[in-house]
């Protein structure tokens, strides 16, 4: 598994996570568009720490940054 994410694009992926799971505690969403996010804020968090985004890789799209 090749790191194929950027550090501006974890960042991203963790703060959206962050940010569902706290309109879900606090009680803004609900429902089922709530379990939908949560699962998707729980795929973010995945990716985001490992570096890696599955969708990313058959489109061998990467932005990370290459080294000079």
């Amino acid at each position: 598994m090749k790191k194929n994410m950027g550090t501006l694009d974890r960042s991203l992926r963790i703060l959206a996570a962050l940010a569902i799971a706290i309109l879900y505690y606090t009680g803004v969403l609900s429902g089922t568009l709530a379990i939908i996010l949560l699962a998707l804020a729980a795929i973010f968090i995945l990716t985001g720490f490992v570096s890696f985004c599955p969708l990313y890789y058959p489109f061998k799209i990467s932005t990370r940054k290459t080294g000079a």
